[in-house]
């Protein structure tokens, strides 16, 4: 049966659908960094055939999930907002995104698990070298920079096991969905 010319096609709203879910879970209990930030940036950059729909749809998930905790948590999340550290995380979705693109077509679980890793190593250089430089807790020296990141080791654990996690639900979940929806069997939607 045709779809009509009216209707969008599945592929790319069960994508997004799927990122919005991930995204949204933020708002359950959880860790601290456990989040399937790097995951929907990789997951997105990886399926979406549209560049600008792999890159726009991430950072839209995780605006309104940034949204959701806002209204949830008061105060002390909306200054969050103001913060050089909400644009660095913005930033590595996407970095993460763009590193995604290097899964198009290439998708397996090695390889799923190789850039999750890079992933999740890009979010803590790039959010610790942020809290460095952005923080008066730490001098602007080489010294505070190690320690800046010190500091960071006991999130990076949440980090990669959330990244991981996520990226086992996203990939896995629509490898078992495209064994049932023959609409999305293109190598991107």
């Amino acid at each position: 049966m045709n779809r009509p010319a009216s209707l969008p096609a599945p592929g790319p709203l069960v994508l997004a659908a799927l990122i919005f879910i991930a995204a949204l879970s933020r708002v359950l209990p959880h860790p601290p960094n456990f989040s399937p930030i790097e995951a929907v940036a990789l997951f997105g950059g990886a399926y979406f055939a549209s560049r600008r729909w792999a890159l726009l749809v991430p950072l839209a998930a995780m605006f309104a999930s940034d949204l959701a905790l806002g209204l949830a948590n008061g105060g002390i999340y909306w200054d969050y907002f103001a913060s050089a550290g909400y644009l660095l995380v913005y930033a590595c979705i996407a970095l993460s995104t763009l590193l995604g693109f290097g899964l198009r077509g290439k998708v397996n679980g090695s390889r799923v698990l190789g850039y999750s890793l890079a992933g999740s190593v890009l979010f803590f250089v790039v959010t610790n070298f942020g809290a460095w430089l952005g923080s008066p807790m730490y001098p602007q020296t080489p010294a505070g920079l190690a320690a800046a990141y010190v500091a960071g080791i006991p999130f990076f654990q949440w980090t990669v096991l959330g990244t991981l996690a996520y990226a086992a639900l996203l990939f896995g979940g629509f490898a078992l969905l495209r064994q049932r929806l023959p609409a999305l069997h293109a190598r991107t939607v």
